[in-house]
C-alpha cells in the first residue's frame, strides 16, 4: 500500500486482506448480512483498534478504556474482526456461525452478548447519539472524580469514537444529538462517518443531498474530510493523521471518510446489492484473487498473521501498568473520591433517606418527585440529570447544582462537570444520550419531558430495556388531569404502550409518598423505569388509614382493606386511587364494601410470588372494576370475565381537569355505579 507514516509492516497490511476475505465468507455462509461496509471500513477498524483505541482485551470493563460504537450496528463483522484479532474471546469459529441461535456474532452487536461490544446497535441513529451521551458522562465523571485535573489528563478520562454511516446520519435523532454534542462542545468524541453513497435503494443522494461537512460545521465541530485513494482504497495515512488530530482537539470531531463499499470485490464494490446481500460464491472467490488470498480457501486468518495483531494485548499490557500506578496514586491522594468510586462500581447505596410528606396538604406528584430528587442527590453525588426544555413543568432541576455547559457557554451557572442537563427540545436525543450515561457506568441519570412526548423517544426507551439499563424517566402531565393543554398533550394509550414494552417497569404513583418510595424503589433495582406523574395536585393519604407507602416496591398492594365482607376489588393507578378511595367510602354507607388496591407498577407486582399476588387479588373475588385514565388494554388481564375497566377510549379535550374527570366519567359515582350493576 505504501503507506510509512502509520508504522504498519506488511504483516499489518496482510492482516487487513484477510479481514475482508473473512468478511465475504462470514456473510455467504450465513446466506444473509451485510458484507460490502465491513469489507471497505476493515482497514480503518483495523487502524483504530491496533494504533489509537486505548483498551485491554483481557478487561472489556476496563474504567479508563476508550469506548468503541459502531453505529451502523449492521456491519457488525466490522466490530466482530477486530474483537476477535485484538484478543476478546472470538475465534474463527465463531464467524462461522454469524447471524445463528446463541453464537458470539449476532446479525447486530448486542451489549452483554459478545465480550468487547460496549452497546447494542442497529437501529441507525441510535449508536451516534448514545455516544454523545458517553462523552458526556466521561466529562460528568471526570468532574466527580478529579476535578482538579485538566480534562483528558485525568485517571478516568477516554476517548469515544464512532463509526457510523450515511443512514445514522439521515435518522433525526443522530441531528438531535449531534447539534447537542456541539453546544456542550465534547473534546472527547471522535466520529468517523463513512460517506460511501450507497443505502439499500441504491445511491443515497436519491434522498440524501446536503452538504454534511457544512451541516457538521454549523453544530460547531471540526470537520476533516478525506478521499479514497485512487485505487479505490481507504486513505488510512491520512485517517490516521486526522484520529490523532482529534484527539487533541476542544470540540467533538467528524472524520468524514470518502470510500467505496465492498472494496475491492470487483463486480459487486459501489453496488447496492453489497449493501445488504451475500457477495455470491463466484463473486467472493474474485474477490479473494483480487486480495491475493487462494480462493478456495474459507475462513482464513494464518496463525502468524493473528498472533501479530494480538500483540495489542501486549501493548495494553504496558498501558494499563503505567495506568495502575496512577490509579493508586490517585486512591492514596484522595481517598474520599476512592470509597465514593468502590461504591459506585459496586452498584451499591447509600442507606437514603426520602422526604415524608405530610396529609395536610395536596401536592401533585411531578412537585413531590421534584423534592425527592433535591434529597436524593444530596445524597448520591453521582446522581444528575435534566429535562427536555421542561425543567420547571417535570421538576428536574438539581436547585443546588450548576448547568452541565462548558465555560464558554457564557452563562452564569454554567460548569463543565454541573449536575443539571438541558437537553433542549430533543426527546428522542435525550433517551438515547441517557443509554450513553448508564452505559458509561459511573454515574445516574434521569431526564424529564410530558408522557404524551414519551412517543418520541420510544425507540430510545426500548434500547434501555433491551440493554438492560439504568435509566430513570420522569414523565410527568400523564392524563387527562394536565387540563386546558387539550388533547394533543393528554397522554391516552401512552400507559398501556409503555407497559408493551418488556424489561421496562411503568410506575405511576397515587400520591407524593408513594413517589419518595418509588424513586427508591428504581435505584435499588437498577433497571430500566419511568415515573408516570400528575400535573395537578392530589391529596396525601392518610398513612394512619391506609397501608405503608413502603408497599410500593410490591408494584400493588392493598391500600385500604374494606371494613365488611369483600364484594369488589377496585383497582387504581396514580390519580385515580383517590376516585377509588372515595368510592369506596360511598359505597360503605350502602353497606357495600370493597377492597383498593394501589397499583403503582404492575411489573414489579407480577414479579411477585403467586402467594403474594393471590393475597392482594384473591381469585374467589370475580367482581373486580380498574381505574386509569387511559386505555383499558392492560386490565383485563386482571378483570377477568367478570369484571370491568373505567378507561378512556377515545382522546381527550381542552378544558380544567375537573371538568374533564367529570365529562368522561372517571369519578367516583362511576365506579359506585358500576359495581352496583355488576353485582
Amino acid at each position: 500500500m505504501g503507506v510509512t507514516s502509520l508504522n504498519f509492516d506488511q504483516q499489518d497490511f496482510d492482516v487487513i486482506r484477510y479481514s475482508r476475505a473473512l468478511a465475504a465468507d462470514a456473510v455467504q455462509t450465513a446466506g444473509n448480512g451485510h458484507p460490502g461496509t465491513a469489507m471497505s471500513l476493515a482497514p480503518i477498524a483495523y487502524l483504530l483498534f491496533q494504533r489509537h483505541l486505548r483498551h485491554d482485551p483481557s478487561d472489556p470493563a476496563w474504567l479508563a478504556r476508550d469506548r468503541f460504537v459502531l453505529s451502523c450496528g449492521h456491519s457488525s463483522l466490522t466490530l466482530y474482526t477486530q474483537l476477535f484479532l485484538s484478543g476478546y474471546g472470538l475465534e474463527i469459529s465463531d464467524f462461522k456461525e454469524f447471524r445463528k441461535l446463541n453464537s458470539l456474532t449476532p446479525g447486530h452487536p448486542e451489549f452483554g452478548h459478545t465480550p468487547g461490544v460496549e452497546i447494542t446497535t442497529g437501529p441507525l441513529g441510535a449508536g451516534i447519539s448514545t455516544a454523545v451521551g458517553m462523552a458526556m458522562a466521561g466529562r460528568y465523571v471526570h468532574g466527580l472524580l478529579e476535578p482538579e485535573t485538566t480534562m483528558g489528563d485525568g485517571v478516568f478520562d477516554h476517548h469515544v469514537y464512532v463509526l457510523c454511516s450515511d443512514g445514522d446520519l439521515q435518522e433525526g435523532i443522530s441531528a438531535e444529538a449531534c447539534s447537542l454534542a456541539g453546544t456542550q462542545q465534547l473534546e472527547n468524541l471522535t466520529v468517523i462517518y463513512d460517506d460511501n453513497r450507497i443505502s439499500i435503494e441504491g445511491d443515497t443522494h436519491l434522498a440524501f443531498t446536503e452538504d454534511v461537512s457544512a451541516r457538521f460545521r454549523a453544530y460547531d465541530w471540526d470537520v476533516i474530510e478525506i478521499d479514497h485513494l485512487a485505487n479505490g482504497d481507504v486513505d488510512l495515512e491520512k485517517i490516521d493523521a486526522a484520529l490523532t488530530k482529534s484527539r487533541r482537539s476542544s470540540k467533538p470531531t467528524l472524520i468524514r471518510v470518502k470510500s467505496i463499499i465492498a472494496w475491492p470485490a470487483p463486480n459487486a464494490r459501489n453496488t447496492a446489492k453489497s449493501h445488504g446481500s451475500a457477495l455470491g460464491v463466484d463473486e467472493v472467490a474474485a474477490t479473494k484473487v483480487e486480495l491475493g488470498i487462494p480462493s478456495d480457501e474459507f475462513f482464513q486468518m494464518p496463525d502468524h498473521l493473528l498472533a501479530h495483531a494480538r500483540k495489542v494485548k501486549a501493548r495494553a499490557t504496558d498501558v494499563r501498568k503505567d495506568w495502575e500506578n496512577s490509579f493508586q496514586a490517585w486512591k492514596v491522594r484522595t481517598p474520599e473520591r476512592a470509597e465514593l468510586l468502590d461504591r459506585i462500581v459496586k452498584n451499591e447505596l447509600p442507606k437514603l433517606r426520602i422526604p415524608e410528606f405530610s396529609k395536610d396538604k395536596e401536592i401533585a406528584t411531578r412537585a413531590a418527585s421534584g423534592k425527592v430528587i433535591q434529597a436524593l442527590a444530596e445524597q448520591l453525588p453521582e446522581l444528575w440529570g435534566g429535562s427536555a426544555d421542561l425543567a420547571d413543568s417535570n421538576n428536574t432541576t438539581i436547585e443546588s447544582s450548576t448547568s452541565f455547559l462548558p465555560l464558554t457557554s457564557g452563562f452564569e451557572k454554567a460548569s463543565p462537570y454541573g449536575r443539571v442537563i438541558h437537553f433542549g427540545i430533543r426527546e428522542h436525543a435525550m433517551g438515547a444520550i441517557l443509554n450513553g450515561i448508564a452505559l458509561n457506568g459511573l454515574s445516574k441519570a434521569y431526564a424529564g419531558t410530558f408522557l404524551v412526548f414519551s412517543d418520541y423517544m420510544r425507540g430510545s426507551v426500548r434500547l434501555s430495556a433491551l440493554m438492560d439499563l439504568p435509566v430513570t424517566y420522569v414523565w410527568t402531565h400523564d392524563s387527562i388531569g394536565l387540563g386546558e393543554d387539550g388533547p394533543t398533550h393528554q397522554p391516552i394509550e401512552h400507559i398501556s404502550a409503555l407497559r408493551a414494552i418488556p424489561n421496562f417497569s411503568v410506575v405511576r404513583p397515587a400520591d407524593a409518598n408513594e413517589v419518595a418510595y418509588a424513586w427508591l424503589e428504581i435505584l435499588k433495582q437498577r433497571k430500566p423505569a419511568g415515573l408516570l406523574l400528575s400535573r395537578q395536585n392530589l391529596p396525601v393519604f392518610d398513612r394512619e388509614d391506609v397501608a405503608s407507602a413502603e408497599n410500593v416496591s410490591k408494584g400493588a398492594y392493598i391500600l385500604k382493606e374494606a371494613a365488611g365482607n369483600i364484594t369488589a376489588i377496585v383497582i387504581a393507578t396514580g390519580s385515580e386511587v383517590a376516585i377509588a378511595l372515595k368510592a369506596q367510602a360511598e359505597l360503605a354507607l350502602e353497606d357495600i364494601h370493597v377492597r383498593v388496591v394501589s397499583a403503582p407498577c404492575l411489573e414489579w407486582f407480577e414479579a411477585q410470588d403467586a402467594k403474594y399476588r393471590e393475597e392482594v387479588l384473591p381469585s374467589n373475588i370475580k367482581l373486580r372494576v380498574s381505574v386509569e385514565a387511559g386505555v383499558s388494554q392492560p386490565w383485563h388481564k386482571y378483570l377477568g370475565f367478570e369484571g370491568s375497566a373505567i378507561s378512556l377510549e377515545h382522546f381527550g379535550a381542552s378544558a380544567s381537569a375537573q371538568v374533564l374527570y367529570e365529562k368522561f366519567g372517571i369519578t367516583s359515582d362511576q365506579v359506585s355505579n358500576r359495581i352496583k350493576s355488576l353485582m
